[in-house]
């Protein structure tokens, strides 16, 4: 099922795993999938190994089992930045014959170390690929506190009107921590003319390092509300788990009585912490609509 068609009927609960590393024991993905497949989430998404990495064929192969195995709809992603067009299209092909619908294009983590030998500079490059040649349902990355990347808000929305011009059907926003971003930035995106449903994208916070390292490849502010609690939970690891679950579900609840199309759940394969918020939102999910 193309995840696009869902939003016609509910408020989407979909969720995020990423593949094991190569060194780890694939035994745990699949522990955690079968966790994770008794939300019954609208739709589980993997992540990709950018570049050619050696987790590429794990996306495509995990996605197919969400679907074989544990029959949830899932969503494969794909970084453009270091592909080829021949290389894009052994890709889709393989994704094809797997029988995935759904792609989350995106265009992936610039290598200040390295440039770029792909034939795709933006995500549009890649969505405008995959609509003119397969019959896959697209999905596109959005920010709400606006790309680091980009420069301006005007700007990102310019671009990101584009790809959606170019073949998206529904989008994911990255992360953010104070839904007032979202919420405008949804307006904003509205007014633009972007029609397609937008999902939001929402991480459970449950430990300092973790926030730290978003906050500096994203670009996301920390609410002084949020601040307040990593500061008093830092030292106490499963308090602050705890807290940030509690953040997480502030934040869903908030969002749903607005009206959100969806929730993303990016759950770092952590099957309890998913649990622990859909056991919380799941009510409101199902009369939201």
């Amino acid at each position: 099922m193309k995840t696009a068609e869902l939003f016609e009927e509910k408020t989407v609960f979909s969720l995020e795993v990423f593949p094991p590393k190569p060194e780890a024991d694939e035994k745990v993905i699949y522990q955690t999938l079968e966790q994770l497949s008794d939300i019954h989430p609208d739709f589980i998404s993997v992540t990709y190994g950018a570049g050619g990495g050696k987790n590429d064929c794990k996306t495509i192969q995990i996605a197919s089992d969400i679907q074989n195995r544990y029959g949830v709809e899932s969503v494969a992603h794909l970084p453009c930045i270091n592909l080829t067009r021949a290389q894009a299209r052994e890709i889709l092909d393989r994704m094809h014959e797997c029988g995935i619908e759904n792609i989350l294009a995106l265009r992936g983590d610039k290598n200040s170390d390295t440039a770029s030998c792909g034939e795709f500079r933006h995500a549009s490059d890649l969505i405008q690929f995959i609509r003119e040649n397969y019959d896959f349902n697209i999905i596109a990355a959005c920010y709400p506190e606006i790309h680091p990347e980009s420069r301006s808000a005007e700007d990102e929305l310019k671009w990101l009107k584009y790809k959606v011009d170019c073949g998206a059907d529904h989008l994911i926003t990255q992360l953010f921590l104070d839904n007032d971003y979202f919420y405008a930035f949804r307006e904003q995106a509205h007014a633009t003319g972007i029609d397609v449903p937008i999902e939001a994208g929402i991480m459970p916070v449950t430990n300092k390092r973790q926030i730290e390292r978003m906050v500096k490849l994203c670009g996301v502010e920390l609410p002084k509300k949020f601040v307040r609690v990593l500061e008093k939970y830092e030292h106490n690891e499963t308090a602050l788990r705890d807290a940030g679950i509690a953040y997480a579900i502030d934040q869903i609840t908030d969002l749903i009585a607005d009206g959100v199309d969806g929730i993303h759940l990016y759950t770092m394969n952590n099957s309890y912490i998913a649990h622990r918020i859909f056991e919380a939102v799941e009510s409101l999910i199902s009369v939201s609509v």
